[in-house]
Formats: structure tokens, C-alpha cells, sequence
């Protein structure tokens, strides 16, 4: 008996355009095709909206992955900037308190 994992299995672009590009052009359904390549329904569904989103033919206001790329590095670099800040606002408090002693 085989026992599933938990964890996400991580595929390669190519993998995902060639299952996406197989699932819009076959006349079986996406939980079908998924089966077939041994992937998640929905993790095979989110990369063909995903695909249509790329191709501007989502719903308004989705983001492109392109976008999602630049909002993810935008995210982090704001994180890493927030916690250069706080650890500046630290360094002055201290040294305000030791130029007074």
C-alpha cells in the first residue's frame, strides 16, 4: 500500500505548459488529464487558470504570474526595509541612552 505525501511536489515550467497545452487540447476533462500525468485536479486546474490569466483572458483583476513575481519581490523587499528600520530605531535608542550616561 503507498502511502502519499503531504508535501508539494514541485514541477518544472515546462512540465506545467505541456500539461496545461495537453489539457486545453484534449477532449478529456482537466480531473482526466491530471490522472493521467499522475498530478493534482487542482493543482493542474490552477495552472490552466493561471495560463489564461497569463494570456489575458482571466477574470478582471487577476494577476499575471509576471505581476505576482514582481508583487511577491516588492513584499519581501518592504519586509527586509521594515525590519532594517526597526533595528535602526534600536541602535539610536541605545546610543541616545549611552551618550546621556
Amino acid at each position: 500500500m503507498s502511502k502519499k505525501s503531504n508535501t508539494s511536489q514541485r514541477y518544472t515550467a515546462e512540465f506545467k505548459r505541456d500539461a496545461v497545452a495537453l489539457a486545453l487540447s484534449s477532449d478529456k476533462t482537466v480531473t482526466e488529464v491530471a490522472r493521467d500525468l499522475g498530478v493534482s485536479p487542482e493543482g493542474l486546474r490552477n495552472w490552466v487558470n493561471q495560463d489564461k490569466v497569463d494570456r489575458g483572458q482571466g477574470p478582471t483583476g487577476a494577476l499575471a504570474s509576471d505581476e505576482k513575481d514582481e508583487l511577491r519581490r516588492l513584499r519581501r523587499e518592504n519586509r527586509e526595509q521594515q525590519q532594517t528600520i526597526e533595528i535602526l530605531k534600536k541602535a539610536a535608542a541605545f546610543f541616545v541612552t549611552e551618550s546621556t550616561k
